[in-house]
């Protein structure tokens, strides 16, 4: 069984025959990084057309002899979802970088992997507005928590954020993200590991904690906001008829994103890279204002 195991003569006999399947990735346990794949032996992708997923499972636990396999199944669509919204990004580009192509009969994880490998400029984009949004939202969060006295969530609020704000400067690297971001961050920006070793470790109190991190950031989501949101900022330059929030969360661009929209476009608006329009309409017999949104400058 080990030697049919080794030459993976298993997973092309139990899945290669299926002719609605597309792709199929191994990752294998890494000594020393059991999380990788969830603390299990063997993990095996199998990618389906969008068509061809329904009524399948998604996840699978399976046991061979003594061998523990989990069993992903997902489509090229809902992966690019992941990669561009950063929430997944990470553990799919290991099993990229580490697995190993057991069939690609469209050539989705080889162009896949290349396409990861350069980290192209539309790509990083994706995921910079991905993380800002978040960092934004965090933010945000924090300080009310902190107005309302609530310590610990704003605590966990500032932390999160400090979590975003990372990754986004290690974007602007042009590298991945890594599981160790703090390790990445020590040495590509330390003046923001120095934060969060402040907020995780210092002697003060934790509101004095929360409060001192809170001005750095707000710092940072200033100077950050134009660079991160270029992709949106762009959409919205790109006609002359402004935008409703509908429109944009649609946006072919920013509909996989799961942006916080809301936030971002009022803290654009506010800086003035963005215009709101506001424009009559009638329901129920109540004028209301509809507000849009266009790049600045565009009115």
């Amino acid at each position: 069984m080990k030697r049919l195991e080794d030459t993976n003569l298993f997973y092309t006999a139990m899945f290669g025959p299926d002719e609605r399947l597309s792709g199929l990735l191994l990752v294998k346990n890494l000594e020393g990084s059991p999380s990788l794949i969830d603390g299990m032996d063997r993990m095996i992708l199998a990618l389906y057309d969008e068509g061809h997923i329904e009524g399948k499972a998604l996840l699978e636990h399976w046991k061979w002899s003594d061998m523990t396999i989990m069993v992903r199944r997902s489509t090229p669509e809902r992966l690019n979802a992941w990669i561009a919204g950063g929430e997944r990004a990470q553990p799919f580009m290991q099993w990229m970088d580490f697995g190993e192509v057991l069939l690609d009969r469209d050539g989705y994880l080889s162009r896949t992997r290349e396409l990861l490998g350069r980290w192209p400029v539309p790509l990083r984009e994706r995921r910079l507005i991905a993380e800002y949004s978040r960092f934004l939202s965090d933010y945000l969060q924090a300080k009310q928590s902190l107005k309302d006295r609530h310590v610990l969530d704003a605590y966990s609020n500032i932390l999160s954020a400090l979590n975003h704000w990372a990754h986004i400067v290690i974007i602007e690297e042009t590298q991945h993200p890594e599981p160790s971001v703090w390790e990445q961050v020590r040495r590509v920006n330390p003046g923001i590991f120095k934060l969060y070793d402040e907020l995780t470790s210092s002697g003060e109190t934790m509101e004095q904690r929360v409060n001192l991190v809170i001005l750095a950031v707000e710092f940072a989501v200033l100077t950050k906001m134009k660079s991160s949101s270029s992709l949106l900022l762009r959409i919205l330059q790109s006609r002359s008829e402004p935008w409703s929030l509908s429109e944009l969360q649609h946006h072919p661009d920013l509909a996989d994103l799961h942006l916080e929209l809301s936030p971002l476009l009022r803290k654009l608006a506010h800086r003035g890279y963005v215009a709101e329009i506001t424009r009559g309409v009638r329901e129920h017999g109540l004028h209301l204002l509809d507000l849009r949104y266009t790049a600045a400058g565009l009115e």
